[in-house]
């Protein structure tokens, strides 16, 4: 695990380090249990109101101190943006005084934690005169995805507001297989069938959910320009430790307008 300091440092470099072409501010949001979530907030030009979108990272963290914000997170806020969504990434870990939990197994941050952490910034979003409440969205990908699914199951919800509707990226759905999962929105679930980091079968079988899945496309299909290549993991399908991630054009292409037809249609 990287320390408070570093983590904190690399969260903030984003705003010297972002394309100029965003209009990105840092702000801090009230968590659950103490926390005071640092996100990174991206506005459309004008007044308002917006629909807005909760955006959560996956084990690695909005981005690293090479690269304070990665290229997916870059891309996929820059895209939301121009479409006139208030998009905000709560940083999960970096808030915890935590670096990438890619190679942790016990890992401190539950999927649990982190569905708080996106009730809290809902309700932060629902709270702002520039959102339009009853239009918030919920994205995740990998880590991210399956807080998106814990997020949606009817245990538990944010206080006074709720998402319109779920997209998950390649989720890890195995913890959800086995349990009794109903998801109280609707909720899709984007999948590369060749993943095997998080393999897609077991998100098959979750009931009351849109299952969409991409041949040949691995972990991180969406990514922009990133060459297939294997990287360690903590988990893999095989316990191997070792996963594919990469770019697949097709997929990418694919779920970006599956996406962005489910958040415009919300």
């Amino acid at each position: 695990m990287r320390s408070a300091s570093i983590a904190s440092t690399a969260f903030a470099a984003f705003l010297v380090t972002a394309a100029p072409a965003l209009t990105e501010e840092q702000v801090a949001i009230p968590g659950r249990g103490g926390v005071t979530l640092k996100a990174l907030m991206l506005k459309p030009a004008g007044a308002g109101p917006f629909p807005a979108i909760v955006a959560l990272h996956g084990c690695g963290g909005l981005g690293s101190p090479r690269e304070p914000v990665s290229a997916r997170h870059r891309d996929w806020g820059a895209r939301l943006q121009a479409a006139g969504f208030l998009v905000v990434f709560p940083e999960s870990f970096a808030s915890r005084g935590l670096g990438s939990q890619c190679n942790v197994r016990d890992r401190d941050v539950r999927s649990k934690d982190r569905a708080y952490d996106a009730f809290a910034t809902a309700e932060w979003l629902a709270a702002r005169p520039d959102v339009q409440r009853n239009r918030i969205g919920l994205l995740g990908w990998s880590n991210g995805g399956t807080t998106v699914l814990s997020a949606v199951r009817d245990i538990r919800r944010p206080k006074g507001v709720d998402f319109r509707t779920a997209v998950a990226f390649y989720p890890g759905c195995r913890t959800m297989a086995k349990q009794d999962f109903r998801p109280r929105i609707p909720v899709t679930i984007l999948h590369g069938l060749a993943d095997n980091w998080t393999p897609a079968a077991p998100c098959q079988s979750l009931p009351g959910v849109t299952f969409v899945g991409y041949p040949d496309a691995h972990h991180d299909f969406d990514y922009p320009n990133m060459p297939l290549r294997t990287r360690k993991a903590a988990f893999s399908a095989d316990g191997s430790g070792v996963v594919t991630i990469g770019t697949n054009p097709a997929a990418r292409d694919a779920a970006i307008s599956r996406a962005m037809a489910i958040f415009r249609g919300m």
